[in-house]
């Protein structure tokens, strides 16, 4: 892998090798870019291939905050973490604390938080030795379980992406067919019932099934007919690449909004939905709550002042939408659009400033 030749092609800042032998830390920190403000990302623990794979992941990953908190309006960057090891065995309190360490050095360009592998109690020890660090124990003025904050993202994400396509953002009466009934979707789940949708779900775990069965009325399918349901939106909240080649051909759907992470397979399947009139709400921007949740912790947690912005989402999926109007260009695009015209403002703004202040030093 040649590092820097990739580095070049999409622009990253600084990647940032750790490793401690006596805890066993081996850790790649990725800052893909801090033009809005410090790089926010979580920490992710995995069994990794091999090393490349490590880093691939993390440099992905780190991109993807980047536009990520760009189109939720953050004043911030993004960075990503990838520690290699097993979490169910290799953990230990002092690879986390070495690990603060390590992020504290860095000064404030990268700020951390809880991801796959990591837990709430790991981002405690982190914060024993860094104030970089959010996703903490309530205890200590952090937001929590960020679940219901990112079901009613994505839940006011969900009401503009209807808007779109029904001309309207009530959901009382739609069918919504909901994959995966984990624990943001059971609280997406609670908003639409309360709204009065009718909810089609589905999921591996039949105790979560069954729960959503008794709380909301919902009607239970195996989770290979979910794509097929007779619904007015999809709502992929479990595993992503559940829009593929053999998914589309079954969708009947005329919105798709879920909190799932890449939900796409490959663009060409943005593409393909765009091209069959179905209004789809990229999901790093619907699915942004958690982290707007978690930046609020960076003012001093405020649950009303983050609430209020991740309400926002609800115009941040309308401006996608415009984009994709105006340019004639997929939602998927659009969303990258939307980020990348806010980065190449405020580079524009940083520029002109710089310009002006040495002016005014020649003219001394």
């Amino acid at each position: 892998m040649e590092l820097f030749k990739y580095m070049e092609k999409y622009d990253y800042e600084q990647l940032v090798f750790c490793q401690d032998e006596q805890s066993g830390l081996k850790a790649i920190i990725a800052i893909h870019d801090t033009t809005l403000g410090p790089a926010l990302g979580g920490t992710r623990m995995w069994t990794y291939e091999n090393e490349e794979a490590a880093i691939e992941d993390a440099l992905r990953l780190a991109r993807g905050m980047t536009y990520k908190n760009a189109a939720a309006g953050l004043n911030l960057g993004g960075g990503k973490t990838v520690i290699i090891g097993d979490p169910r065995k290799d953990k230990n309190e002092e690879m986390f604390r070495v690990f603060g360490r390590f992020i504290q050095g860095l000064n404030g360009r990268y700020i951390t938080a809880e991801d796959v592998g990591t837990t709430v109690e790991d981002m405690d020890i982190i914060h024993d030795e860094t104030d970089y660090v959010t996703g903490i124990s309530p205890a200590f003025g952090s937001s929590g379980n960020p679940s219901p904050v990112t079901a009613y993202g994505v839940y006011r994400g969900m009401k503009a992406a209807a808007k779109a396509a029904f001309k309207t953002d009530s959901l009382e009466g739609k069918t919504i067919a909901v994959q995966g009934v984990g624990n943001v979707a059971y609280n997406l789940c609670r908003h639409l019932h309360e709204e009065g949708a009718n909810l089609i779900v589905t999921d591996i775990n039949k105790q979560s099934v069954q729960r959503a069965v008794e709380d909301f009325g919902a009607r239970a399918v195996d989770p290979e007919e979910i794509y097929s349901q007779d619904c007015d939106i999809y709502a992929p909240c479990a595993l992503g690449a559940t829009i593929n080649d053999t998914t589309i051909k079954q969708l009947k759907a005329k919105v798709i909004a879920g909190a799932a992470n890449n939900q796409l397979k490959e663009t060409r399947h943005g593409d393909q939905i765009h091209e069959m009139g179905i209004v789809y709400a990229p999901d790093y921007v619907i699915n942004a709550g958690g982290v707007i949740n978690v930046a609020d912790e960076l003012y001093g947690y405020n649950a009303e002042r983050a609430l209020k912005k991740v309400e926002g989402i609800y115009g941040n999926i309308e401006r996608v939408l415009e984009i994709s109007q105006r340019d004639g260009i997929p939602t998927y695009l659009a969303a990258d659009r939307l980020a990348e015209e806010r980065i190449e403002r405020m580079r524009r703004s940083r520029s002109q400033f710089l310009q002006n202040g040495h002016s005014v030093l020649s003219r001394r």
